[in-house]
């Protein structure tokens, strides 16, 4: 089958387009047939090797796939041969960046029927990582107030979208190329960043600040004075700490997403009902993967791509 892989970390041209043995599914594992796998500036983390994910050299991108099963292995219930799935796949083996994928079978869900099978490979981790940041980790609720710094990204929307669902009333930030889309994901504000200074923007002290830009620390430790006494800030930053106000009993959490079948099938359910919207921004072919990481090497990419093999 064709796939990319990287043997080495390095720059994206490490990457190569390469024919391996289709895999074989073992106990507890089914096979996929991939229809798309998502591109994720993690893959980018990982092939250049500085984020601390331990994966086996060759390694194949792509931790969110979606796809048909195509063979089961033993000890598998619940799914069949023909089944249409989605999944967030541990980040250390093998990924969707292939024609086929083994899988462990808690790791798939059925997937969407409302769109097209590939574009449900955009749903998992980003999804997942907004639900986890708010509801675990944020501990949001009905009537409380949110704000989210970085909403114009995927993750951003995602979060606006599930805080309306919960009944927060969502303050968001968004460069005026992205504030149209964060409205329609339903903030009741949005702030332009590039124009505005947030501690004068937001009257009232909010509940949960969820962050998910590069910010700089300096100016991160000052929007905590935006949370009232007791609530909570929560970032995706890995990189650097959130800051907390212990004075104030404001304290913070970092996000690392993890899997969570039970919520990517709720996920799922809310995108069939229409609540939920899934954002694919470019479809790409396999090929054209080694380009994307050169992209993203040299800056954020926008929005959320997928691969097709």
């Amino acid at each position: 089958m064709r796939a990319v892989q990287f043997s080495e970390v390095g720059g994206p041209e490490v990457l190569r387009t390469v024919d391996v043995e289709q895999p074989v599914p073992a106990d507890g594992q089914v096979r996929v047939r991939v229809a798309a796998s998502a591109f994720s500036a993690a893959d980018n983390g990982m092939r250049a090797g500085f984020l601390p994910i331990p994966v086996v050299l060759p390694h194949i991108p792509g931790y969110d796939v979606s796809g048909t099963v195509d063979a089961v292995g033993a000890g598998v219930d619940g799914l069949a041969v023909g089944d249409p799935v989605i999944g967030f796949l541990p980040m250390e083996r093998d990924g969707g960046a292939a024609e086929y994928v083994v899988a462990p079978a808690e790791a798939l869900v059925a997937a969407p029927t409302s769109i097209p099978l590939a574009d449900a490979a955009a749903l998992p981790s980003v999804a997942l990582t907004a639900w986890q940041a708010l509801v675990d980790d944020g501990g949001l609720t009905a009537g409380q107030r949110l704000l989210v710094v970085g909403a114009g990204g995927v993750v951003g929307k995602y979060a606006v979208q599930l805080a309306k669902q919960i009944g927060a009333h969502v303050i968001a930030t968004a460069s005026p190329r992205s504030a149209d889309a964060v409205l329609a994901a339903g903030a009741d504000e949005v702030v332009d960043h590039t124009t505005t200074d947030l501690l004068d923007a937001v009257g009232e002290p909010v509940d949960v600040l969820l962050n998910l830009a590069p910010i700089d620390p300096e100016q991160f430790t000052r929007l905590v004075t935006l949370v009232r006494d007791g609530g909570v800030v929560v970032s995706t930053t890995a990189w650097m700490a959130a800051p907390d106000d212990a004075a104030r009993g404001v304290r913070s959490a970092v996000v690392f997403v993890l899997p969570n079948r039970d919520r990517l099938t709720r996920l799922v359910s809310m995108v069939d009902e229409g609540t939920l919207h899934v954002e694919v921004t470019r479809r790409i072919p396999l090929d054209a993967l080694p380009a994307l990481h050169a992209e993203a090497s040299a800056g954020p990419v926008v929005g959320k791509v997928i691969v097709l093999p």
